[in-house]
């Protein structure tokens, strides 16, 4: 055949070392364009670099070789429009996935930055938080649950509402939901108006009592909310003042208004108990 190019050749062409140039024909994802019957030599054509550097660069990535051999097929499948499509998906959900990893990375070097830092302190105050109506569902989350069931409750409030309520959404959680993995959670909706008719049944009507609590704002993504409950809890036990089983949280600004984390503000208060209350 015309321009073929030998395993070794071809490792020095695209800086892939002749082992790894074999593994990938032995998981069938760079297949030599003509191996010798006789001698078993491996023989590359030069169309071939690019496709062996676009593997080298996805496995740097760390991109499964499933989803490896899904790109490759799909571009090999030729230039129509569904396979031009179904490679770009390969790549952009892995791209979504390193970006996703990469946030999270960021945030927990910016935590740790903040732990090490002997300076650093979240802002908590004592606040007495108003008594309020609210329609809400109340559930007990099963150990290791995933949050479908706030995305569930959220759900059934909205169509409770029927129309996007002025006040912030919040949830009331047991300690042992922390602590165990399970427990009591209940999400809520503030609102004025009665529960109307053809509600969904997990709805129910509840006055969320007046209540003193320890408060903080988190500012950002949940993935180090931890540092704020540290924060409350630790203002809680200088200050003498004596948990209950409830830790509650206001989402001012989150998911359901901003897909920008950064914007994302979540009031976090530490429920005590009070002679005022």
């Amino acid at each position: 055949m015309a321009e073929r190019l030998t395993i070794g050749e071809f490792s020095r062409i695209t800086h892939l070392s002749i082992r790894a140039l074999r593994r990938y024909h032995e998981q069938d994802l760079l297949v030599p364009a003509e191996i010798d019957p006789v001698t078993g030599y491996r023989y590359y054509s030069p169309a071939q670099v690019r496709s062996a550097l676009t593997i080298r660069r996805f496995r740097d990535l760390d991109l499964p070789l499933a989803d490896v051999r899904r790109f490759l097929q799909a571009e090999s499948a030729g230039g129509s429009g569904a396979s031009h499509d179904a490679a770009q998906q390969v790549v952009a959900a892995h791209l979504r996935r390193l970006e996703d990893r990469l946030g999270r990375t960021q945030r927990a070097v910016e935590a740790l930055r903040e732990l090490l830092d002997p300076e650093a302190e979240r802002t908590v105050t004592l606040e007495v938080l108003a008594s309020q109506h609210v329609f809400a569902v109340s559930l007990d989350v099963p150990q290791g649950a995933d949050l479908t069931w706030y995305d569930t409750a959220m759900r059934d409030l909205d169509t409770a509402a029927g129309r996007r309520p002025v006040l912030p959404p919040g949830g009331r959680y047991e300690h042992e939901l922390f602590t165990e993995g399970h427990g009591r959670a209940t999400v809520y909706l503030p609102a004025e108006a009665p529960l109307p008719p053809g509600a969904p049944g997990t709805v129910h009507e509840q006055r969320l009592p007046r209540r003193t609590a320890a408060v903080a704002t988190h500012i950002g993504a949940h993935d180090d909310l931890d540092l704020t409950y540290g924060a409350v809890g630790t203002y809680a036990a200088r200050n003498g003042l004596r948990a209950q089983n409830i830790v509650e949280e206001v989402y001012l600004v989150g998911p359901r208004d901003t897909d920008e984390p950064d914007r994302w503000r979540t009031l976090v208060a530490w429920l005590v108990e009070s002679d005022t209350d």
